[in-house]
């Protein structure tokens, strides 16, 4: 499927759940596709406000708005030649759909602050976990975008669906983690790699990558064994269908959110990599519950 989808340049919408590997089939798509030589640049959508998300899709010039020293190129002239990955493209505000659905149409770009056409030649993957059905129905996205960037829906099913995949995305991960250290090459032994495909992944694929990586600061040398695992995999905990942090009560989950907090010194990243779920939704679980003071 992603080689066929890889021969065009027709816009993608992937679909999937938090932590499913949406990112990764985008990436996939790109690589086999004839633009593989030129950038892949991702944008995440739900990370920035309007203003700043669309200085950071189309660039501003100097002066555009307070704090705008000096012009800068914005992602779609980055990905010039290449693929751009608007990830959770369902929180993108109607403004900035209207200027998005023009580059879509025109194949070019305004900067902020500027009138001056500039021409892009970029292929569009787009991702989001949200029902763009509903969204269409509430008025809150538009229907002439929806359909420019769903030319090819893809859906991405959960992990514990899919099981045949988890040995070469584990692969993939330690190849990952092998290149970016100087440790001796590790692999995986197959009792460890049956442990993999038995876990039921609540987390999805970003639960499977950092598994590796936990495993992958354990071992010494030679082989990731069962004891390199994480304790709740190693054991064969079955925990099928609970999200890592969405499923406890709102107080449970915002006094865990607090307590990670504290033990990471704020961290965001380190606090997503604990509760299993994307460094966004740990920003937008500190927006709903008032608590950037941490």
């Amino acid at each position: 499927m992603i080689d066929n989808v890889g021969l065009t340049d027709a816009p993608v919408m992937i679909y999937g759940e938090s932590g499913t590997g949406k990112e990764l089939v985008a990436r996939a798509i790109h690589e086999v596709s004839n633009r593989n030589q030129d950038p892949f640049i991702k944008v995440n959508c739900a990370s920035l406000n309007e203003n700043l998300l669309e200085s950071e899709l189309f660039g501003h010039v100097k002066g555009a708005y307070t704090g705008a020293d000096k012009s800068r190129i914005g992602r779609f002239e980055a990905a010039h030649g290449g693929t751009i990955f608007l990830d959770e493209i369902g929180d993108i505000p109607l403004s900035t759909q209207v200027k998005l659905l023009r580059v879509l149409e025109e194949k070019e770009i305004e900067r902020v602050g500027d009138h001056k056409p500039i021409k892009v030649d970029v292929r569009i993957i787009s991702a989001t976990n949200r029902n763009l059905d509903k969204l269409l129905a509430e008025g809150n996205f538009r229907e002439d975008l929806f359909f420019r960037i769903s030319v090819f829906p893809l859906r991405i099913p959960f992990l514990r669906e899919r099981r045949e995949d988890i040995p070469a995305i584990a692969q993939n991960f330690l190849r990952q983690n092998n290149d970016k250290t100087d440790k001796k090459k590790l692999s995986m032994t197959p009792e460890a790699m049956d442990k993999l495909i038995k876990y039921e992944w609540p987390g999805n694929v970003r639960e499977l990558r950092n598994a590796i990586e936990y495993a992958f600061v354990l071992c010494a040398g030679g082989g990731i064994e069962i004891k390199h695992l994480p304790v709740k995999i190693a054991s064969g905990v079955k925990d099928a269908g609970k999200p890592a942090s969405p499923s406890l009560r709102k107080t449970d989950r915002k006094e865990e959110l607090i307590k990670i907090l504290r033990e990471t010194g704020g961290n965001r990243s380190e606090t997503a990599r604990r509760l299993g779920v994307s460094r966004v939704t740990v920003w937008k679980l500190m927006k709903k519950y008032s608590m950037n003071h941490l």
